[in-house]
């Protein structure tokens, strides 16, 4: 819901970057990877219940997907840097709240479960829209520049991130946060599924 407006506020500051790392010789790719193995050490920091230095891995990660998409636009987007950037995405969304569940399992294992469980819906909506639109050759009117479709919905990376951050600032409350967002997650696979279908059926 939140990431149109989010996109406006960093896309001058990453394209800029991504220029210096463009003439330096990194590649999209590149980012993508590195930025997966960063937010990969947050699981190793959660499980320790180092929760300020999760935090750190949890952002730098954010930054280098962001990174990754301005260094592709620069250098060309292509079909496999798009799989490799929203694989490796899912599979850090699904990491975080399982690193809660290993820090606190007693208190926090059903509502991280819960949370997990309701990715496999926003996840699997998103994607499989993305793939009737593709053969269907349905543009997006508001990510022209993404590699696949990218349907909108209540919850999206915006929303995803500050659920996140809010669960390592205060994650005494995570089970509290994990099933708010979760539920407004099921909300975004329902309207995902509805309106897709819906648009599917009229094209």
């Amino acid at each position: 819901m939140l990431d149109k407006y989010a996109i406006k506020v960093i896309k001058w500051p990453l394209t800029q970057t991504a220029k210096v790392l463009h003439r330096f010789g990194v590649t999209a790719n590149q980012t993508t990877v590195f930025g997966f193995a960063l937010g990969c050490l947050a699981f190793p920091a959660l499980a320790l219940q180092n929760y300020q230095l999760a935090l750190l891995f949890i952002v730098l990660n954010r930054i280098c997907d962001g990174l990754d998409g301005a260094l592709a636009r620069l250098q060309g987007i292509t079909d496999a840097g798009g799989f490799l950037d929203i694989s490796l995405d899912f599979l850090f969304y699904s990491l975080i709240p399982f690193g809660f569940v290993i820090a606190a399992p007693e208190q926090n294992a059903i509502a991280g479960a819960f949370l997990i469980f309701s990715f496999i819906g926003t996840g699997s909506s998103f994607l499989a829209f993305a793939v009737m639109a593709g053969k269907q050759g349905i543009e997006n009117p508001v990510y022209k520049n993404k590699s696949l479709y990218y349907m909108s919905g209540l919850t999206e990376g915006t929303e995803t991130i500050a659920s996140f951050i809010a669960f390592c600032i205060w994650p005494q409350h995570f089970a509290i946060i994990a099933y708010t967002f979760g539920a407004a997650c099921w909300v975004t696979t329902f309207m995902r599924i509805y309106f897709g279908f819906m648009t599917l059926k009229e094209d």
